[in-house]
């Protein structure tokens, strides 16, 4: 599930500061020095979900802390072994709004530090 107009695509911010953001909501990342996802870990029973917030490196490498970041995707996805993450899919209702809770909850720190 694609999260669109949250109001956080397109934004610019120093990794580092997004870096610090994420972590402090929960997040863990991996990175490419061109890309980084952060994931949010959600565990309901059984089933294991990932909330995903990408970024794309516009100048430096990551994991530089003065290169900067553009965020480009927010999704939703349910994990199946051994498959993988399957992205298409109708989501529990409380799933959704988890995810919702920490896009606000991220929204006003990434404004704050967002670059012009």
């Amino acid at each position: 599930m694609k999260f669109e107009q949250t109001g956080l695509e397109g934004y610019k911010i120093e990794f580092q500061a997004l870096e610090e953001i994420m972590e402090e909501a929960g997040f863990h990342y991996v990175y490419d020095y061109e890309r980084v996802t952060f994931d949010y870990k959600i565990v309901v029973r059984d089933d294991v979900y990932y909330f995903r917030i990408q970024a794309h490196a516009i100048e430096g490498e990551i994991p530089s802390h003065h290169s900067v970041v553009q965020i480009v995707n927010i999704a939703l996805g349910k994990h199946y072994y051994p498959f993988g993450v399957e992205y298409d899919e109708d989501f529990p209702k409380n799933i959704v709004d988890k995810c919702n809770k920490k896009i606000e909850l991220i929204t006003s720190n990434i404004k704050e530090e967002a670059l012009s």
